[in-house]
């Protein structure tokens, strides 16, 4: 009897979320104080066990070591990109179509007013050697695309720094390419007032900015190759992304999550830096759709997660149930999802700058469209 009730304990602790099983109810109180679970977890689409990244959810799904029964669902009704689950094999076979892309090819953008108008632009950078032994990363390459794929600018930059090693096997970086390149400064400044859109740095403020969104992949190291600095609340950078990371001090290179997510392969042979925009940005995409319920007033917030489960509460937060815990529950990092309510009218409100409130900065604009 005592085995019975202890047994009836345990589950009924636990976590409506990660499904973790607690002796005590303090103890899941306080898991769910450090979890930081939330809506805009990646979510199993047949058991509903949140999990913290995609690659923690493409093992629960996929492997190496899946759960059964969901990995049976899946293999016959999921997707191997985006991990979502459907009602049948032709629904699947459908949707596979738009699923799956292929690899972009170079288009520059022409239209002024079109440029303009573009709210999210994603940046690349491909990196020569300097130093006397060469490790020393200096940009000599550098390209911005707006979110229909199309090049806003793309040109070689001519370093401040002697260059010791030109890295021609990845980059296709030649001296000649370089003499009469763009200088470093004047590159700086075209990309930062395209950013800015005409605003002051200075006045670039989280809400109400004319400034754009910047996607893309390890940028505080291409800005800090650039000598850029921009908003933090602005960037949105693939390998900081916590549901994109493979642990949560490692990232996964563009490369693996291009193809694991988006079905294609990149960075074979010479690398191309539009083609890194292109992959960053049609991933960025992908995140911006996630059709999470609930909005950052219920979720999403380290300061609101920590305020919602405090030590004086803890009588209180014992008699709630596991699916009362989870609903006040909030993320410790800003969901891209979110905006895409805010593209087009305002960026971010107070309480989401607290999660973005480090500082970076940018550059850009039109010219060099000779490299290809």
């Amino acid at each position: 009897m005592d085995g019975r009730a202890e047994s009836s304990e345990t589950v009924r602790n636990k976590c409506a979320a990660c499904f973790r099983q607690y002796n005590k109810k303090e103890h899941l109180v306080e898991h769910m104080r450090v979890s930081f679970h939330s809506p805009h977890e990646p979510t199993c689409g047949i058991c509903l066990k949140h999990c913290r990244s995609f690659e923690s959810l493409r093992e629960h799904l996929i492997g190496p070591l899946p759960k059964v029964e969901c990995a049976r669902v899946f293999s016959n009704q999921g997707c191997n990109f985006c991990l979502n689950i459907f009602e049948s094999q032709q629904a699947l076979r459908i949707h596979r179509g738009s699923c799956q892309v292929t690899r972009a090819t170079p288009n520059f953008l022409d239209i002024d007013s079109r440029m303009q108008s573009a709210r999210v632009v994603a940046l690349s950078c491909k990196m020569v050697g300097g130093g006397s032994d060469g490790s020393l990363d200096i940009c000599a390459r550098v390209c911005l695309i707006d979110q229909e794929e199309s090049i806003i600018f793309h040109t070689y930059v001519r370093p401040q720094i002697p260059i010791t090693n030109y890295r021609y096997e990845k980059t296709g970086v030649s001296p000649e390419y370089l003499r009469d390149a763009m200088p470093l400064k004047q590159a700086q400044r075209k990309i930062h007032d395209f950013l800015c859109n005409g605003e002051p740095i200075w006045k670039v403020r989280s809400k109400g900015t004319r400034a754009r969104i910047l996607v893309g992949h390890g940028l505080d190291h291409d800005l800090e190759s650039l000598e850029i600095e921009y908003p933090q609340f602005l960037i949105r950078d693939l390998a900081k992304y916590p549901p994109m990371m493979k642990t949560s001090k490692l990232s996964n290179s563009l490369k693996y999550l291009t193809q694991a997510y988006l079905g294609y392969e990149i960075q074979t042979g010479i690398q191309d830096p539009y083609e890194d925009c292109v992959a960053a940005m049609r991933l960025y995409v992908r995140l911006k759709a996630q059709p999470h319920s609930g909005d950052y007033a219920s979720g999403s917030g380290e300061v609101q997660n920590r305020n919602n489960f405090p030590a004086w509460r803890q009588r209180e937060l014992e008699n709630m149930s596991p699916v009362e815990l989870l609903e006040i529950s909030a993320s410790d990092y800003y969901c891209w999802c979110l905006d895409a309510q805010r593209v087009g009218s305002e960026m971010l409100s107070k309480p989401e700058v607290q999660l973005l409130n480090k500082s970076y900065w940018t550059i850009s604009d039109r010219q060099g469209r000779s490299v290809h």
